[in-house]
């Protein structure tokens, strides 16, 4: 509750945006090969970003 106006940092942003392409590309890796590799490619952009940031 008390967290509730606080704004997100760039890391909890990059986190959030990883897990859902995550869970995209697990979604897809079943009907559609090619739109499950461009999200697991944009997932592994966000987590080279996430190391860089550490």
């Amino acid at each position: 509750m008390f967290g509730l106006f606080k704004k997100k940092t760039e890391k909890e942003k990059l986190q959030q945006e990883y897990a859902r392409l995550m869970k995209e590309y697990h979604k897809l890796s079943t009907t559609n090969r090619a739109a499950s590799d461009a999200a697991f490619k944009k997932a592994d952009d966000i987590a080279r970003k996430l190391d860089g940031l550490k």
